[in-house]
């Protein structure tokens, strides 16, 4: 490619996307690549700062154009349930296709991004997103780039697979167990199966067994039997997790289950959380900060679980940085530091 003054390039094709931008008002792509210049474009060019171009002469060997580039990089990192389109201004915006889990290799990302003149940009990883939302972004950076740098970029795919996927919400019969002999004798309503049932329905699952027990090992016990029996593939334990002596859910989910992962985790609010395995199906111990608080561990890991991811205890010790919840007067959650290390 070689510059020209813009009065010299009228019948010539321009390499590259011409930005156009009004303060306060818009940006935009005033001339795409491939844009064969006429004389009535010599004003507008001249007008948004272009008093030289960038047409094409020849294209050295070696060097591939940055659209074609980003169309590369796009096609080795987009996995299952992400779509993109053509470039802009040398960019492609990868896309969820489905409502999910969006899950990310950061080591990975890194590792791409330490390849010369590759930038590949992310929302955080294992968050949930909605069908047409924006995952990523991906360019190089000069014009024109070095083969080199993209069959680094491929062989890395090719070595570890797609950087990036939309893991499904998989629809679970629910199994929720209310604990409390409060809650058992009606001296207090039960205000947690409500919260629960609205979060699991809007990640597309059902609450199918739903019991109150009394502060009891053996009817909590009893009762999560009962749940696994009438095939609930998810049960959520409610209440009983702290370190009073009347608290008593974490034995009975200790006999239920052949493995527990974790009773406690990093996080605040959440810290008494607890997950075990019953033959492959998660029994979760839900502390009380999950019925009040707008965000808390629970929207972290039932997600998660809800895309058939199986959890091991690195995942909640990894779960510090970020664990902290601010307690913003106004929740901004999901789109905020909690939970996102």
């Amino acid at each position: 490619m070689k510059s020209i003054p813009v009065k010299e390039a009228v019948g010539l094709i321009l390499c590259h996307d011409i930005t156009e931008i009004v303060p306060g008002q818009y940006k935009t792509t005033a001339f795409r690549r491939g844009h064969v210049v006429r004389p009535e474009d010599l004003e507008h060019l001249l007008r948004i700062g272009k008093e030289n171009l960038y047409v094409w002469s020849d294209q050295p060997d070696g060097q591939v154009h940055e659209d074609d580039a980003a169309r590369r990089i796009a096609r080795a990192i987009a996995g299952p349930n992400i779509s993109y389109g053509d470039p802009l201004e040398g960019r492609i915006n990868l896309k969820s296709d489905i409502h999910g889990l969006f899950v990310m290799d950061l080591d990975y990302l890194n590792a791409l991004n330490d390849i010369p003149d590759v930038s590949v940009a992310a929302i955080n990883t294992l968050r949930e997103v909605q069908p047409g939302q924006d995952l990523a972004g991906t360019r190089v950076i000069p014009l024109c780039v070095a083969e080199e740098s993209l069959a680094g970029v491929e062989a890395l795919a090719r070595e570890r697979g797609p950087l990036m996927k939309v893991l499904p919400f998989i629809k679970h019969r629910v199994g929720v167990i209310t604990t409390g002999s409060e809650v058992f004798h009606g001296r207090i309503q039960d205000a947690f199966t409500p919260v629960l049932r609205r979060k699991f329905e809007a990640w597309g699952s059902e609450i199918a067994f739903h019991t109150i027990v009394p502060d009891q090992p053996s009817d909590t016990v009893s009762a999560i039997r009962q749940a696994l029996a009438e095939n609930c593939t998810l049960v959520a334990v409610t209440g009983g997790m702290s370190v009073d002596p009347d608290d008593k859910t974490p034995a009975a989910i200790r006999e239920v289950c052949g493995e527990v992962v974790t009773y406690g985790t990093p996080v605040f609010p959440g810290a008494m959380f607890m997950l075990g395995y019953h033959r492959g199906v998660p029994v979760t111990g839900l502390p009380g900060c999950v019925m009040y608080k707008r965000a808390s561990i629970f929207d972290l890991i039932a997600p998660r679980l809800l895309a058939g991811q199986r959890l091991t205890r690195r995942d909640f010790t990894r779960l510090g940085h970020g664990g902290y919840c601010e307690q913003c007067p106004d929740c901004h959650y999901p789109n905020c530091s909690f939970g996102r290390g």
